[in-house]
């Protein structure tokens, strides 16, 4: 998914500083984006006070949205680099091309990877046959530096590991948790894992000490660590954690992300993460001009999301230490 906002802010990234040290409780503000016409998302990451957790660098949450009558999602072919983007359906259809000939219909309980690496642009699209409702989510994780310019990839995994626990339905995209491994390719030590709650579920959950950790509120409200959760926000769980309890009294969804905390500063601009201004502002002129980043099938050359102004100040690395 693309960052559409007309004037994107300027992110910088990592660095130890807005690490919690110890375990942590601390909701996120996220806030409300439209993305092209009508479509709008929950942005959770990054925020006021949290800019990452492990390599996790953007979250966007949306629906459940009734789509039925409506085209649904239609992002335009745009351009990344320096990233992974991670898709997760909870309910919908999703038409993904993209720059390397990868024409894909992914659904709920998928998992569509994208490894952008040095340079790739795709779309995503609700097919013209599609579902009534459309809810899931949509994010990135940074690549570090040693890998930022891998070749690019996607993966598309029908089937996902997980396990049942205490009226837990666990269901790993990422990583690894309760000894189920994602088949999904990670370039740092990280996790995401899907949690299905039932109605009175209540379980503790293994974690790694070594992680940060955060949980989206995907779908219905929940209790993690006696802090209520509502639909739509997200919880800061810190660092120090080997377990987090989670409980529902109604059916409801959690999305557990956590990741060995992400030392390098980068700088995260629109659609690229980089490493300085310079980098940033040369990515942006060459999807401009039609260089670096291939094209996407089914789409005529003019028909793509432009790249907006660079912001007036310079983009700098700024990344804290603690």
């Amino acid at each position: 998914m693309s960052d559409l906002e007309p004037r994107p802010d300027t992110h910088v990234l990592g660095g130890l500083g807005g690490v919690a040290p110890r375990p942590a409780l601390d909701l996120l503000p996220g806030k409300t984006v439209t993305l092209g016409e009508r479509m709008q998302v929950r942005r959770l990451l990054p925020t006021l006070g949290r800019r990452m957790v492990g390599a996790w660098a953007f979250v966007d949450h949306y629906g459940p949205d009734d789509v039925a009558g409506t085209d649904g999602m239609q992002v335009l072919p745009h351009p990344h680099t320096g990233l992974q983007t991670v898709s997760w359906l909870i309910e919908g259809t999703v038409h993904h091309r993209d720059s390397l000939g990868s024409d894909v219909l992914f659904g709920a309980g998928e998992l569509a990877l994208m490894t952008a690496g040095r340079a790739i642009s795709h779309s995503e699209q609700s097919p013209v046959a599609h579902p009534g409702l459309l809810h899931g989510a949509q994010l990135w994780v940074a690549l570090p530096d040693g890998v930022r310019d891998v070749a690019p990839a996607f993966e598309h995994h029908a089937t996902l590991p997980g396990f049942v626990s205490d009226g837990v339905t666990a269901t790993v995209l990422m990583g690894s948790l309760g000894g189920a491994t994602s088949p999904g390719t990670a370039y740092s030590p990280l996790v995401g894992v899907d949690l299905a709650l039932a109605a009175g579920a209540d379980v503790e959950l293994p974690l790694e000490p070594g992680f940060e950790h955060a949980v989206l509120a995907s779908s219905g409200d929940s209790v993690v660590e006696g802090a209520p959760v509502a639909h739509g926000s997200m919880l800061y769980l810190g660092t120090g954690r080997s377990t987090v309890r989670v409980r529902a009294e109604q059916p409801s969804r959690l999305l557990l992300l956590g990741g060995e905390p992400f030392e390098e500063q980068i700088v995260m601009w629109w659609n690229f993460v980089g490493r300085s201004g310079d980098e940033v502002a040369g990515f942006r002129e060459q999807w401009e001009s039609g260089e670096r980043f291939g094209h996407v099938d089914g789409f005529e050359d003019g028909e793509r999301t432009g790249a907006p102004p660079m912001p007036p100040v310079p983009l700098k690395a700024r990344g804290r230490e603690r």
